[in-house]
């Protein structure tokens, strides 16, 4: 079965985010919205059955904001990439996504992922609230290296390299997002073929041992060919405008806000 998605690009930023705290830079200065940037996430969004569903990749700091940009109204997922602040430090703004459903939102990760919330939220995962609303309810579920199906779509984790630690990207249909990399090992690269859309790292132009710079990410895109890849995870060092007029074609810098459709997605 095909399903057409749509990804929402909630944030582009790196950790830190773009304008910096205290930086006075050109970027971090810039009238244009496009450099302004949250940590890094996205939405996927797609149906079954006649119904919307919404899976969330990483609650990162800013997500009451991205939220209420995005115009988020439920979520019935959520997907981890790793355990790095910038990725995680959101979860208690799942909270009103709990309003008026008495299930618990299922979240995924590796089981390393799964262990940091559990010691960072630890009320996120245990008993009741006190209160309906009184704190965000949610039920892990550990990632064994196979695909798992939300509500008709695969998301198939791909494993990369983020300096010494190992995190994941996903794959969902013709798609796949992978943020955080500084390597993609030969064994994820076979199952990044035959994309419409891929995001990839691009920190920044200098090289960087945690992550992908901008001609790294270009020559992941050149060797994997997808018909479209953007650039995320942005660092304050580049402008957006002159950034992409620099780069090939079929490769843009994601921007907050952002809306990508992804038409036949295999589920």
């Amino acid at each position: 079965m095909l399903t057409d998605s749509q990804i929402t690009v909630l944030g582009s930023g790196t950790s830190v985010g773009v304008p910096t705290i205290g930086c006075r830079c050109a970027v971090c200065r810039s009238d244009d919205p496009h450099d302004k940037r949250l940590r890094p996430s996205i939405l996927v969004t797609f149906s079954e059955a006649g119904r919307e569903r919404n899976v969330l990749i990483d609650t990162t700091p800013d997500l009451r904001q991205q939220a209420l940009s995005a115009g988020i109204t439920r979520l019935d997922a959520v997907l981890y990439t790793h355990a790095h602040a910038d990725h995680i430090m959101g979860l208690d703004d799942l909270r009103p996504f709990n309003y008026g459903r008495s299930e618990r939102i299922p979240i995924y990760g590796m089981p390393e992922t799964l262990r940091s919330l559990r010691r960072v939220f630890p009320y996120a995962f245990e008993g009741e609230a006190l209160h309906p609303g009184g704190v965000p309810r949610v039920a892990g579920h550990e990632l064994n290296g196979a695909a798992v199906d939300l509500f008709g779509m695969l998301f198939e984790p791909i494993p990369i390299r983020h300096g010494p630690l190992t995190v994941m990207g996903y794959r969902f249909g013709r798609a796949a997002y992978l943020t955080d990399h500084s390597d993609i090992p030969e064994e994820s690269l076979a199952k990044l073929q035959k994309l419409d859309v891929l995001f990839l790292d691009a920190l920044r132009h200098e090289p960087h041992p945690m992550h992908t710079s901008v001609s790294q990410a270009i020559a992941w895109a050149e060797r994997l060919q997808p018909k479209r890849a953007f650039l995320t995870h942005i660092c304050h060092d580049l402008p957006h405008r002159e950034t992409n007029e620099s780069l090939p074609r079929h490769i843009r810098l994601a921007h907050d806000g952002l809306r990508i459709r992804v038409v036949g997605a295999d589920s």
